[in-house]
C-alpha cells in the first residue's frame, strides 16, 4: 500500500481538484491517502471528506505544515510513502511509477517532473518560467515539483519533520544527487503565481527557506545540487533573452533581497499566492 500525505492550510478551493485527481483510477486498497488539515479558518476537512469518502482526513489547530507532515506520517500505513502539496495536481499513475521506481532500491527518493501551468499568467511571470526552465534547478523534482516520495530506506534518513520553512528542500539535502531522482515518465501540475507580485512573495519564501537551509545544515547543504550562476550567465550569450533575464534578474534580486531581510527579523509573516488556487 502506498501512503500519499497532503498537508492541506486553507485548500478548500483546490483539494477536491487534488484528490479527484489521485484517486481516479486507483484500485482498492492500492493508497493510503491522508489530508492533514492544519490551522483551517475554511472548510477544507469537509470538503475532503464529501469529495472522497475514502480518504483518511486529520484536523489539527496547529498552523504548521511540517507538523502536519509528521502527524501524516504518524498515521501512514505504508510505503513507499509520497507527499504532496495540496494545490499540485498528480495522478494515480504518476504516483505508481514515483513507487517503481522507488522499489527498485538503488535510489531513496524520487520526485515527478513537474508542469508548469501558466494559463492566465502575466507577461513577466512566463518569462521568468521560460528562464527557469532553462537553469539546472528546473531537472530537480524535489523542490519544485510540489511533491516528492520515499521508500522506507529513504524515509529512515531523519526523524520528525523539523519546524522549517523548506520541508522539501530539507528532504533534498538528506539525499546526494545520485540517491535521489527525478522520474521523466511521472509528472506533476503545478499552478505559479499569475501575477509578479505574488512570484516575488513565494520566491522570497522559497530563497529564506534555501537560506535558512544552509545556515543550519552546512555539511547536508553540499547536497543540494548544481547552482544555476554558471548557466544563467551562459544565457546572457544569447540577445533574445535579454528581456526575459532582466525580468527575471530583478525578480529574484527582489525575492532574495527580502528573504535576506526576513532572516534578520526585518519583516514578519508570509504573503499567501491566491491567484494561483483562484482557477480550480
Amino acid at each position: 500500500m502506498i501512503s500519499v500525505i497532503i498537508p492541506a492550510h486553507n485548500e478548500s478551493s483546490v483539494i477536491a481538484r487534488t484528490l479527484k485527481a489521485i484517486t481516479q483510477g486507483a484500485e482498492p486498497g492500492e493508497l493510503d491517502v491522508i489530508v492533514v488539515c492544519n490551522g483551517c479558518a475554511d472548510d477544507t476537512a469537509a470538503v475532503a471528506r464529501r469529495v472522497a469518502p475514502a480518504v483518511r482526513v486529520l484536523e489539527t489547530d496547529v498552523a504548521s505544515k511540517t507538523h502536519a507532515l509528521n502527524l501524516g506520517d504518524e498515521a501512514a500505513r505504508g510505503f513507499p510513502r509520497v507527499y504532496a502539496d495540496a494545490d499540485v495536481v498528480i495522478s494515480v499513475e504518476t504516483i505508481r511509477s514515483l513507487a517503481r521506481r522507488l522499489e527498485r532500491g538503488d535510489v531513496l527518493a524520487a520526485a515527478p517532473t513537474p508542469n508548469f501551468d501558466l494559463s492566465g499568467c502575466s507577461w513577466p511571470v512566463r518569462a521568468c518560467y521560460e528562464i527557469r526552465s532553462l537553469l539546472p534547478s528546473a531537472q530537480e523534482g524535489i523542490g519544485g515539483s510540489g511533491v516528492y516520495a520515499l521508500s522506507e530506506a529513504g524515509r529512515r534518513r531523519f526523524r520528525e519533520f523539523p519546524a522549517l520553512t523548506a520541508d522539501d528542500g530539507y528532504v533534498r539535502i538528506q539525499f546526494q544527487p545520485e540517491e535521489r531522482e527525478t522520474v521523466r515518465s511521472a509528472s506533476s501540475i503545478v499552478f505559479p503565481p499569475r501575477t509578479v507580485k505574488n512570484l516575488i512573495a513565494t520566491k522570497t519564501r522559497a530563497h529564506y527557506g534555501s537560506f535558512e537551509l544552509a545556515s543550519l545544515f552546512p555539511r547536508l547543504w553540499q547536497n543540494r545540487g548544481e547552482s544555476n550562476n554558471k548557466s544563467l550567465m551562459n544565457l546572457f550569450k544569447n540577445p533574445r533573452l535579454w528581456i526575459k533575464l532582466a525580468v527575471y534578474c530583478v525578480v529574484t534580486a527582489i525575492a532574495k533581497r527580502r528573504a535576506a531581510n526576513h532572516l534578520r527579523g526585518a519583516v514578519a509573516g508570509w504573503e499567501r499566492d491566491n491567484t494561483s488556487r483562484a482557477i480550480a
